[in-house]
């Protein structure tokens, strides 16, 4: 029996439909809606690897002014921005297919405080080794806020990939999108189990985040037309290797692309 027609007059309370109770003053439904299964299958290398898509999310990392534009904090500092760019035009083919697929659009991007109050010298010491350079949270000459400071131009994404209202934005402050944010949280509420990874640095913010998620039991895939480094090659190759080995699955967009279209 469908009890949740026998019961019309109870109204949902949660977060999401994803996650949500019938309640009324005198009853409490907490039986979920459940939701059909949407088997999306890629290749990595010579392995089928299948997906849910009514339970997925895509986290896109630090698509942000500061690390991609040409007038950010790293093309300042004399980093060739060029490869952090790469990213963003898979996203855009990407993103309304699945924002369309219901699939969830999570942005995870760093965002600090004014105060920087809850940096670390580590932390800050990244690109200002001698205490005198332009780090995190140092201001840029040309432009009147800290460099990836919450709500200013440098921690905005880029123009190209504009965040949609039903999109998540989630602020981090360390090289992990899980450390001390309200990430995992989003992720339990919205019952996400499988976990898509874009963006940049692939190697350094991308690569923590989605062994964060490993660590808390989260399916991972990394889109490889989807993330880039300003790094080295030999970074990328050793990311890639890592999380096929130990963290999870590598894969392009463009087959879940078309699946889901």
């Amino acid at each position: 029996m469908d009890t949740m027609a026998t019961q019309p007059h109870l109204n949902p309370l949660g977060p999401s439909a994803r996650n949500e109770w019938r309640v009324s003053a005198d009853t409490v439904n907490m039986i979920r809606v459940p939701v059909s299964a949407r088997p999306v299958s890629v290749q990595d290398r010579n392995r089928t690897i299948t997906f849910d898509a009514a339970r997925t999310a895509v986290i896109v990392i630090d698509m942000q002014n500061d690390f991609c534009h040409p007038d950010g904090w790293l093309a300042h500092i004399g980093v060739d921005v060029t490869p952090a760019r790469a990213p963003i035009e898979p996203l855009k083919a990407l993103l309304p297919v699945l924002r369309k697929s219901d699939v969830p659009v999570i942005w995870v991007n760093w965002g600090n405080r004014a105060d920087r109050a809850n940096l670390s010298p580590g932390v800050l010491h990244v690109y200002n080794s001698d205490g005198v350079s332009i780090g995190i949270g140092d201001k840029l000459p040309s432009r009147n806020a800290g460099v990836l400071q919450v709500g200013s131009w440098a921690a905005q994404v880029v123009d190209e990939l504009a965040i949609e209202p039903d999109d998540i934005c989630v602020d981090k402050y360390s090289m992990s999108g899980f450390h001390d944010t309200v990430l995992e949280s989003i992720l339990r509420n919205l019952g996400v189990t499988t976990l898509l990874f874009a963006g940049v640095n692939a190697d350094q913010c991308v690569l923590c985040t989605l062994q964060d998620g490993n660590f808390r039991g989260f399916d991972c895939i990394m889109l490889e037309d989807c993330s880039a480094t300003t790094s080295p090659t030999f970074c990328m190759d050793a990311t890639l290797y890592n999380v096929r080995q130990c963290f999870g699955f590598v894969c392009g967009s463009n087959e879940i692309r078309e699946q889901l279209a």
